[in-house]
């Protein structure tokens, strides 16, 4: 899945999508980073609450990576084998 994210509820969006096809409902993720299920629900639906550990632990959880890209660059076929500055 790729997805360019300009908004909170796209990443709400993106969120959801995930625990999805991770095969989790809210209840299993929520259990699974120690929330409540009502925090996921919130995230999902009001990612602007969201913090970054949040975001990469619910990444983490559902598989899936974070990536940046300047504007206008095309996406990558392959993630980068490490970060360089």
């Amino acid at each position: 899945m790729q997805q360019t994210i300009t908004t909170p509820y796209q990443m709400g969006q993106v969120l959801a999508a995930g625990r999805r096809r991770a095969g989790l409902t809210q209840a299993e993720a929520a259990a699974r980073l120690g929330v409540s299920q009502s925090r996921i629900s919130t995230l999902e639906t009001d990612a602007a609450a969201l913090t970054l550990n949040q975001l990469l632990t619910l990444f983490g959880a559902y598989g899936l990576q974070l990536q940046v890209l300047d504007k206008g660059s095309s996406v990558p076929t392959s993630p980068p084998s490490a970060l360089e500055w």
